[in-house]
């Protein structure tokens, strides 16, 4: 399961739509470490187009973190707009925020160009 969702929470969502805000605490408290990596990058981010994290996560729950909140539309979209980033993600470890004007720079399509996946690899993360 991504995330550890609060019953009223639920009893909301079967109801209708329910508010980013609150979407994005249930990603903050069900996933902390993911949160706590995508958080280092998008305030890292200042004035600048670019931020990453590349250090391999400290146990496999961790990494799944990362996996399960990149790997969702719904959870990396909700903190890419609580953020104000885009997001890219490479392996299991390799996560990056751009401004969202960086989009369609040269950085950003070298990071998520198949040229930038196979250098970014080693062996010690082969199997992440």
């Amino acid at each position: 399961m991504s995330l550890n969702v609060p019953t009223a929470l639920l009893a909301r969502a079967e109801q209708g739509a329910v508010d980013d805000a609150e979407f994005v605490q249930c990603v903050r408290e069900s996933l902390p470490y993911a949160w706590e990596v995508i958080s280092e990058v998008a305030n890292t981010l200042g004035g600048n187009d670019f931020a990453d994290h590349a250090g391999p996560p400290p146990s496999e729950r961790e990494r799944g973190e990362l996996l399960r909140a990149l790997a969702s539309d719904a959870i990396r979209g909700g903190l890419e707009r609580h953020f104000g980033v885009t997001l890219a993600f490479q392996n299991c470890h390799r996560v990056a925020a751009f401004a969202p004007s960086a989009v369609d720079s040269d950085r950003y399509r070298a990071f998520v160009s198949p040229r930038g996946q196979l250098l970014n690899q080693s062996p010690e993360l082969r199997d992440c």
